[in-house]
């Protein structure tokens, strides 16, 4: 934030406010929800019917519905920083103030809840400069606050990113299995797309989705589809049954590491969406033994190249491999210096600090399915019988995130395993 005339500088959250060196704004803050908490829960309960809920509350009062329901929540609050963040604006309460003197409220209580709320506006507008700006610091100490304020912030990047970039899609799921190679040494990596909802906002706009790889030492990248063909046709690895009918066109372009797939449909628009599903089958990918001494991690990641309402990102490894590890979760800005690798330090800069975690699935293809993905769990059997893989010896792990941010990177690292003696 860019502190102006009107807004103060802060350091939350322990800043303090200039000309009161020695009071904190997080003291601020709990002595003005203490007093909107004291004076607003008295005047509200001499409200005849204040008791009785929202709809009985809003009546009485002659408001409407909504700003009686959040009055209510706010006073039910846990704690004074709650209070503030749940509490309606100071006009609105003044509303409420106003229509409860009407009702025959004592005046000095009248008195005491209007004192609260220009408490409440000094604290909005001469301590801080604005309402979003406090929300931003009450979500360094109330989760709910965090939860509201992270998802208020990414659906507006996602709305401005997918008008600027002219696409979205509804959901933007990966799916990343670890198969044990044959030869004993190395992990194969089935990767699965799913992109649900896929279409151009306008005529013209490039539409397309990447998968790349980025593995020390390494070959040149050699994907190929199920049956075991190159990618690298129109066809490349689209998985038909699961796509959209008639399937898209789909254009394939292999860039060193990247697979690119470029969508080679003219429609845009909602009634032009289309449903998209690819596989690719990478064999000895990465190493199956490294000394654990070496710090190192075994990594997937999904990149967000697409602005899109949901992603759901999936790890689903074999029950022989990575024993007793489950992975952990770095979430990456990509923006300056592109893809990161979990095993390079200087990328911990890198990190966004958002609320998304990782849900356990439990073992085998039944425990995997998705509220997201259509006929996700058929897919993923269809994937497993196509190479002949046991889906019942899978261990799954998931991401799932709304409005996940355009250019962030969720990565799954997982400890590696030393070689065996």
């Amino acid at each position: 934030m860019t502190p102006t005339d009107a807004s103060p500088p802060i350091d939350p959250p322990t800043g303090t406010i200039p000309g009161r060196p020695m009071e904190s704004i997080e003291v601020r803050i709990t002595e003005a929800g203490d007093a909107l908490l004291k004076g607003l829960t008295r005047v509200i309960e001499r409200v005849p019917g204040s008791d009785a809920g929202p709809q009985k509350l809003a009546g009485q009062l002659g408001v409407d519905k909504v700003l009686a329901s959040r009055l209510l929540k706010a006073l039910r609050s846990p704690d004074a920083m709650a209070v503030v963040h749940r509490a309606p604006g100071p006009e609105p309460l003044r509303r409420v103030v106003k229509a409860s003197a009407k009702l025959g409220v004592p005046p000095e209580m009248i008195a005491e809840a209007t004192a609260a709320i220009d408490r409440f506006e000094e604290l909005i507008r001469s301590d801080i400069g604005d309402r979003s700006a406090l929300e931003a610091i009450l979500s360094a100490w109330v989760p709910e606050a965090r939860r509201e304020f992270e998802l208020r912030r990414k659906q507006a990047a996602y709305r401005a990113m997918s008008q600027l970039k002219g696409v979205e899609a509804d959901v933007y799921a990966e799916a990343a299995v670890f198969w044990p190679n044959a030869d004993g040494k190395s992990i194969d990596i089935v990767w699965i797309k799913s992109v649900v909802g896929l279409r151009r906002l306008r005529p013209g706009v490039p539409l397309h989705f990447t998968s790349r790889r980025q593995v020390e030492g390494a070959p040149g990248r050699q994907p190929r589809n199920l049956s075991g063909d190159p990618v690298d046709s129109v066809d490349g690895a689209v998985v038909s049954a699961f796509s959209s009918d008639p399937v898209p066109r789909l254009k394939t372009e292999i860039a060193g590491e990247a697979t690119h797939y470029l969508l080679d449909e003219p429609g845009f628009g909602s009634s032009f969406a289309v449903n998209l599903v690819t596989c690719e089958v990478n064999r000895a990918e990465i190493q199956r033994f490294v000394p654990r001494s070496r710090g190192r991690r075994a990594w997937a990641s999904s990149d967000i190249n697409i602005p899109a309402r949901k992603s759901q990102f999936d790890i689903l490894v074999h029950e022989d491999l990575f024993l007793g590890e489950t992975p952990e979760l770095r979430i990456y800005d990509t923006t300056v210096r592109g893809q990161a690798d979990v095993n390079d330090r200087t990328r911990d800069i890198d990190q966004l600090d958002l609320l998304e975690s990782i849900d356990s699935l439990g073992q085998g293809l039944r425990r995997f399915g998705s509220s997201d993905v259509p006929r996700y769990r058929s897919l993923l059997e269809f994937v497993c019988s196509s190479l002949g893989f046991d889906g019942e010896r899978l261990r799954g792990y998931r991401v799932a995130s709304e409005y996940p941010i355009y250019g962030s990177q969720f990565a799954l690292a997982l400890r590696t395993t030393d070689p065996e003696e």
